[in-house]
């Protein structure tokens, strides 16, 4: 039985703010969750669907990319947010046809984000032509064929860009690159480009590898965990699970972040007594840092140590290991030695106390991991951040050994298999001479554009096509103006997915919605029940298989969707066997197994019950693949964020109700803000300073030192526990206010965590005409 979406848009007015919470998840968690997924869903649907997420023979949650335990799962293997992302997908609401003919493009792009996805599954493929107001109806075979001609038509592929989105599985990421490769370009930017591409990038420098050397079996043999920038409870909270796990076995944990998250001050795991009736602290220690000074934090960390090597000689640098293994160690420590400390404290905002006590920390450990997440890559000096932070690891030897390591903190449910599957632009050339020898093509080896680059090549007109494999480009990316007429001025702009969202309404002169199946929904082909394979943030691959009945038979999958295409482009006659592989995915997998690196006998191994790690020399045998052959110390200039006076530093970031671009609702439950979105949080002193109060409506404008002022309006004051000099808003509402070229140093990643604004009285539009 199919379902309408709700008519009514978001209305703030009713907005209200009560003080944070103290503890993530517990008995609310759980109620709100079922009441969520009753509400899409339906009882019967609910008790089917969320019982199989993340179980072995189940489905993937669509949302994060935390691995599933080795062993044993319990009943309910998923968090709140991991219900919700399930219950958006497997909703049975739908657009249709008739909902287009109702509803036009300039209406429909005047809606929120939330409105539009929450009317539901998309069932049909629609076009718009040139000079339509409503999408309409096409068949399959015509939409294959516009977009062929389309792209057979432009005078070179590199005009064409084929973005990816981090749900796209193994056997689709593969044969998108291949066909992308296959028709003459590397132009596949990816969302990795905006989020932990300067992990990527300073994990490559520093040990070889561009992917974290811990296993989730390691929390539990840690003694130090550091967690920065970062906040498990509502961006990937099973991970408080693994947390709680590691403080039950000794590990200490400190957080590092601008705002007090409440996932990391309590837990409540309502699978467990405790967890019910009182919970546990996460946090051992809260080191509230200024946006923009882990840098100089990781600096200063390392100072101390030195210092405690010297006070102790032999206990606090792993010589035996540096030695061995490294490359740079006396430029780091001549560098680290050098440390100004005063100038430490006036980077992060932190009492010297608080830093001395986690260099103690850091000294008597013996099994360390750090985390982090977009806190720390999305700062121009990003990469560098990453880099200090692995030159501690380095000090002290906690690379390849049980309980330590490196721990990036994906945020989507496979962005990492798709790196690994050959979603980048500029993959080596080991990787592209190993495709050409199985498929007898021809790979490009110029490098393509990434995302950023992407929108540039789009706004100077050297790329008029734009495919998206999933996601909400849009809402995503930076700079939202810019973006936006980037899109506009595309000849054809195609997006696969499953939901209704602003990428649809921000379009070239033709553009095309094609449904496809989510991880949810029951995917056969030839009669045969197909599956496919996940990489977790932790290089463990393993199958994915859907269950539910499609809302409509006219949703294809994303593997069947890229062999159509691909044979309507290459031809019948090109040498990859598309037809074959549309209806027999264990054939990708062979063709995987042939060509991508660790992943040999794929098929086979894929089935175990947990299905197989990736290799990863560091951690395997500490072998670091780099250009010295050893790990590497990482040498960079400090940098820092300073406030400029009457200004504050703004970061962008998830509320509690949304998963990356997808609005769930409008309550950030932890932090206290309901029934809105359009807040900016702001320490109360700062407030009070620039003469504001609480409540107050202003608009924000954001500086760069491109002169241009990027302008969003109508956003509530929130007095909130920030470093002063510090905000937070939510995207992709704050979007328009990143600037498209400022970006992170080496990774491209777009600088969304410091931003200078200023805070101006709201004027209301009929004043201002």
């Amino acid at each position: 039985m199919h379902r309408h979406g709700p008519t009514e848009d978001i209305d703030e007015s009713a907005l209200t703010v009560t003080p944070p919470k103290t503890q993530a998840a517990g008995v609310t968690a759980v109620a709100v969750s079922l009441t969520r997924a009753v509400r899409e869903m339906g009882v019967v649907r609910t008790a089917r669907t969320l019982a199989r997420v993340n179980q072995v023979h189940g489905f993937d949650c669509p949302g994060c990319a935390w691995p599933e335990p080795t062993g044993h799962r319990r009943p309910a293997e998923f968090c709140e947010n991991g219900a919700k992302a399930v219950a958006e997908e497997a909703t049975l609401r739908t657009v249709t046809p008739e909902f287009f003919a109702r509803h036009s493009v300039d209406e429909l792009s005047r809606k929120s984000g939330y409105w539009l996805g929450q009317q539901g599954r998309l069932t049909h493929p629609m076009v718009l032509r040139p000079g339509d107001t409503h999408y309409s109806p096409i068949d399959w075979d015509d939409a294959y064929r516009l977009i062929a001609d389309v792209l057979r038509g432009l005078d070179s592929p590199d005009r064409a860009l084929f973005y990816t989105s981090g749900r796209t599985a193994n056997e689709t990421a593969f044969l998108y690159q291949l066909l992308v490769r296959s028709y003459g370009t590397n132009n596949l930017p990816d969302c990795s480009n905006m989020c932990h591409e300067s992990s990527g990038t300073a994990l490559v420098g520093s040990i070889g590898i561009g992917k974290g050397s811990v296993t989730i079996d390691d929390f539990d043999a840690a003694d130090l965990i550091i967690v920065a920038g970062q906040n498990p409870g509502t961006n990937h909270p099973r991970m408080l699970s693994a947390l709680a796990s590691a403080k039950a076995a000794g590990a200490k944990i400190v957080a590092v972040n601008p705002l007090p998250e409440t996932g990391l001050l309590g837990f409540r795991d309502p699978q467990t007594v405790r967890g019910v009736t009182s919970g546990v602290p996460i946090a051992d220690d809260f080191l509230q840092i200024r946006l923009g000074g882990d840098m100089a934090l990781f600096r200063g960390l390392g100072c101390l140590l030195f210092e405690a090597e010297d006070r102790a000689p032999g206990t606090v640098v792993d010589r035996a290991f540096v030695d061995e293994h490294c490359a740079g160690f006396d430029e780091y420590e001549k560098q680290s030695r050098a440390v100004d400390l005063d100038t430490v404290v006036a980077a992060t905002g932190l009492p010297l106390a608080d830093i001395e006590r986690t260099a103690r920390l850091f000294a008597a450990s013996k099994n360390i991991i750090i985390c982090w997440a977009m806190g720390l890559t999305q700062q121009h000096h990003g990469v560098a951040t990453i880099e200090e932070a692995t030159n501690l690891l380095l000090l002290r030897g906690m690379i390849g050994r049980p309980g330590a390591g490196v721990c990036p903190v994906r945020g989507h449910s496979n962005v990492q298999g798709d790196r690994t599957m050959g979603i980048w632009e500029r993959m080596p050339d080991s990787f592209l001479d190993a495709l050409d020898r199985e498929f007898g093509i021809t790979s490009p080896r110029t490098h393509g554009y990434d995302t950023v680059d992407g929108i540039r090549a789009m706004r100077a007109g050297k790329a008029s096509v734009f495919v998206g494999m999933g996601g909400n480009f849009v809402s995503a990316t930076p700079d939202t103006e810019v973006t936006e007429a980037a899109l506009r001025g595309c000849d054809l702009t195609v997006q696969v997915s499953t939901k209704l969202n602003r990428s649809h309404l921000v379009h070239g002169r033709t553009a095309l919605i094609l449904p496809t199946l989510g991880r949810t929904d029951k995917d056969v082909r030839a009669g045969v029940r197909q599956q496919v394979s996940v990489e977790d943030s932790m290089s463990m691959v393993h199958l994915s298989t859907g269950r539910l009945d499609p809302v409509s038979d006219q949703l294809r999958s994303e593997v069947a969707i890229v062999c159509d295409l691909a044979l309507a482009l290459l031809g019948p006659d090109h040498p990859v066997p598309w037809a074959r592989y549309r209806d027999d995915y264990d054939e990708i997998r062979d063709a995987i197994a042939r060509v991508v690196p660790g992943c040999d006998d794929y098929n086979r191994r894929v089935r175990d019950r947990n299905g197989f790690v990736l290799p990863h020399p560091p951690r395997d045998s500490r072998e670091f693949r780099t250009g010295t052959g050893r790990a590497n110390f990482g040498i960079n200039e400090l940098s820092w964020v300073p406030v400029p006076p009457g200004r504050l530093i703004l970061q962008t970031m998830r509320s509690h109700d949304q998963y990356n671009t997808t609005i769930y609702g409008l309550d950030d439950r932890y932090r206290g803000v309901r029934g809105g979105r359009r807040v900016v949080l702001v320490n109360v002193d700062d407030i009070a300073e620039m003469g504001y109060a609480e409540g107050d409506l202003v608009d924000l404008t954001s500086e760069w030192t491109d002169g241009v002022e990027r302008r969003v309006e109508g956003f509530r004051i929130v007095g909130y526990p920030t470093p002063r000099g510090n905000a937070a808003a939510y995207y992709p509402e704050a979007n328009p206010l990143v600037p498209l070229d400022h970006v992170a140093a080496r990774s491209n990643t777009p600088v969304s965590k410091a931003v200078t604004i200023r805070l101006e009285p709201h004027v209301h539009a009929e004043a201002r005409s």
